[in-house]
């Protein structure tokens, strides 16, 4: 019995590969891509900044009542821009993944979560003019047949949902990298404001080389950052908690501005400021203050920082997951959250335990983490 049982498992991994194969096969990029956009951003995605050739077969495009023509890379990225065109759009076309030719997207053959991965969007949808092309791609790869407007609803429906997870991916990878690019390569400052759209920034980089010879995922990144986050870091910037370099944790007695992202801080009704390298150390503090030296403790404000989005909020309106996979500079911490969305979504993500609030922190939690 446990010989078959090996292998069934075999048969069903070699099966699970297979899948996975022929999926990453169908290839989403344009051999002879139809760009009717005009202008200098021409070649990229008018919300995203994605290169359209290489995201052809999920690719959109609108003809305006005016005569404008906008791209986009893939569906979601057209819902996006939809509430901004709704009432002057005269035609939305989508690309034939089959002929590769710009057809009514009204009298397309869509293939909705198939296994071919989805373009700015966890779930996958790649049109087809005629029924029995969309048959024979659903055959191959999975998913279910349906017509644009039930396929738009479910892009409308997801937004949410796709939106949080790219800018999850965008916070850990793209912006960071884009940064690293900016600082090490680009020769002089860009301001973003002279440009209309992220297909206009990328286009001045690429043709000016200040950047010098950037492309594909390094100009992405490098757009990106330049285009969402470069001009919001001043902003940002007096959201943190700034730590001097000769604070210590009262509690561990390491020091503080080394570890700028768990960074928590605690002011007195006397005005005096205490901080610490994670909630863990924090919340031994709090419950305990006497302990460290703190007999009669009045506090006016509590501040931990967000670990998704980097900014100082209220501790006793966080919400924080323990028991995660995600270790602090003293190990096992309380992870904290401003949105209790983020703290679901990290929970999920890193194998928490569970979402706790300010006042069920306690010193029996505490323990749980040593």
């Amino acid at each position: 019995m446990k010989k078959v049982s090996k292998i069934f498992l075999g048969l069903l991994l070699i099966f699970s590969f297979a899948s996975t194969l022929s999926a990453a096969k169908f290839s989403k990029m344009g051999h002879h891509p139809q760009l009717i956009q005009e202008g200098k951003e021409k070649p990229w995605c008018h919300i995203c900044g994605m290169n359209l050739k290489m995201f052809y077969k999920t690719s959109h495009a609108v003809i305006l009542k005016d005569g404008t023509k906008r791209q986009y890379c893939s569906i979601r990225c057209l819902v996006v821009d939809w509430p901004n065109i709704k009432d002057k759009v005269k035609e939305v076309l989508v690309v034939d993944a089959k002929s590769e030719k710009l057809i009514p997207a009204k009298k397309a053959y869509y293939v909705v979560g198939s296994k071919v991965p989805g373009t700015m969007s966890k779930v996958s949808k790649i049109a087809f003019a005629k029924l029995k092309d969309a048959k024979k791609f659903q055959k191959k790869y999975g998913g279910k047949i349906v017509d644009f407007d039930t396929a738009f609803k479910m892009a409308k429906e997801s937004l949410k949902k796709d939106m949080a997870m790219l800018k999850k991916k965008k916070q850990k990878m793209m912006y960071p990298k884009g940064k690293m690019i900016y600082k090490k390569m680009c020769k002089k400052d860009i301001d973003k404001s002279k440009f209309k759209t992220i297909g206009e920034l990328k286009t001045y980089i690429v043709k000016s080389g200040v950047c010098g010879d950037v492309k594909g995922k390094k100009l992405q990144a490098l757009a990106l950052y330049i285009w969402e986050v470069k001009g919001n870091e001043t902003k940002e910037a007096k959201l943190q908690i700034v730590v001097p370099k000769d604070a210590k944790c009262p509690v561990c007695g390491m020091y503080v501005y080394k570890y700028p992202r768990w960074a928590t801080e605690i002011i007195t009704k006397d005005g005096k400021k205490l901080y610490f390298d994670g909630c863990k150390d924090m919340f031994k503090f709090l419950l305990n203050p006497e302990k460290y030296g703190y007999k009669d403790l009045k506090i006016k404000k509590i501040l931990v920082t967000d670990y998704y989005h980097q900014i100082a909020i209220p501790a006793k309106k966080a919400y924080y997951v323990i028991g995660s996979d995600v270790l602090g500079p003293m190990g096992n911490e309380l992870i904290p959250f401003k949105y209790k969305k983020d703290a679901k979504t990290f929970l999920k993500d890193h194998k928490g335990k569970k979402i706790l609030k300010f006042d069920e922190i306690t010193e029996e939690v505490l323990k749980e983490l040593e």
